[in-house]
């Protein structure tokens, strides 16, 4: 296994409870046992966002890191790992930082555009090993 597969998935593993930890948390200090408040510049509304987006993306990335971390990457596989962790810690400032959720955010973009471009280059890669 490589050690940035490995480093990658730990970092999306903390960002992932982390942020859970994070909304349990702000749930006893708010009084809300379920959901989220309405309001798009409420901290934990931002926390819960931030959480929910972590939890759709890093599974897959980390299964991907592994996968491929377990083969012998090629140096461009390596850095799309660092990219796509990057990805996720960026998009994470940004939902926590901004204003409002209800307006876009240049570092919330950054992080989703390293994401996407990240998550299909690993899935390209993946297909290589298989196909080519």
């Amino acid at each position: 296994m490589h050690d940035i597969a490995v480093i990658c998935t730990s970092i999306l593993g903390l960002l992932l409870f982390g942020l859970g930890l994070a909304v349990s948390l702000s749930r006893g200090k708010y009084n809300v046992l379920v959901g989220s408040p309405d309001d798009p510049v409420h901290p934990m509304k931002k926390l819960v966002r931030a959480h929910g987006n972590t939890a759709e993306f890093a599974p897959f990335l980390a299964i991907m890191f592994l996968y491929l971390g377990a083969q012998q990457p090629a140096p461009w596989v390596l850095w799309l790992m660092v990219i796509g962790t990057a990805a996720r810690v960026l998009i994470v400032i940004g939902l926590l930082t901004c204003k409002t959720l209800e307006r876009p955010h240049p570092v919330r973009f950054l992080g989703a555009l390293g994401t996407y471009v990240a998550g299909i280059g690993l899935a390209a890669g993946m297909l290589q090993g298989v196909v080519g």
